[in-house]
């Protein structure tokens, strides 16, 4: 399994580079900042379980300094899991 993640600033309409990516794992944490298309791949295998993604989004908003997304792994597709962000909003779902 693969994993992958996407950081879009929908008040620019713009993706974000240099976001600090962490994502915590039942085998360790990763840890990686989004290239200049706004997006971080792990590099290592996913395992199945529970995971959490943490975005340190502060670049965009006060309200929201740092967002934690916990998913679970339980196939073996690609998971990749965007954040939407605003200054005072933002969304998840899981893209393909």
């Amino acid at each position: 399994m693969s994993f992958s993640t996407h950081v879009l600033d929908t008040s620019k309409g713009l993706a974000v580079a240099g976001v600090p990516v962490r994502l915590e794992t039942p085998a360790g944490t990763h840890e990686g900042v989004t290239d200049d298309d706004g997006r971080w791949r792990l590099d290592a295998p996913l395992r199945a379980g529970r995971h959490r993604l943490v975005l340190q989004t502060a670049f965009a908003s006060d309200f929201f300094p740092e967002v934690g997304v916990v998913f679970v792994v339980a196939d073996d597709r690609h998971h990749h899991v965007p954040l939407l962000l605003s200054p005072f909003g933002y969304s998840t779902y899981r893209g393909s």
